[in-house]
């Protein structure tokens, strides 16, 4: 299926919004299920690791295996809501470059 420019602009348009809202916004609070599917994933990646690695972070592994009961704190990266902005950007300038449906 190939794109036409009304959907080359709703994508930009659509990544537009979530790059506003990521660089508007500091930090998201998970509720409790979310905040356990986080933590049931990142320990799972955490048993994963080398061996070097794994007794580098003891501590936080210990943390890991307590079950969550308080929610969990996500701030995403500054150049994340900047990435999105610039892709949205981008497609909305292309879709306006491209010829109308007929």
């Amino acid at each position: 299926m190939e794109l036409n420019r009304n959907q080359y602009f709703l994508i930009g348009l659509v990544c537009l919004f979530i790059g506003m809202q990521l660089r508007t916004i500091e930090s998201y609070v998970l509720n409790a299920p979310a905040s356990q599917f986080v933590s049931e994933k990142v320990r799972l990646v955490s048993r994963n690791e080398s061996p070097e690695i794994m007794s580098a972070v003891q501590g936080d592994l210990a943390a890991a295996d307590i079950p969550v009961t308080t929610q969990r704190t996500v701030k995403p990266p500054v150049w994340l809501g900047w990435a999105f902005i610039s892709v949205g950007v981008v497609m909305v300038l292309h879709s306006l470059a491209m010829k109308r449906p007929h």
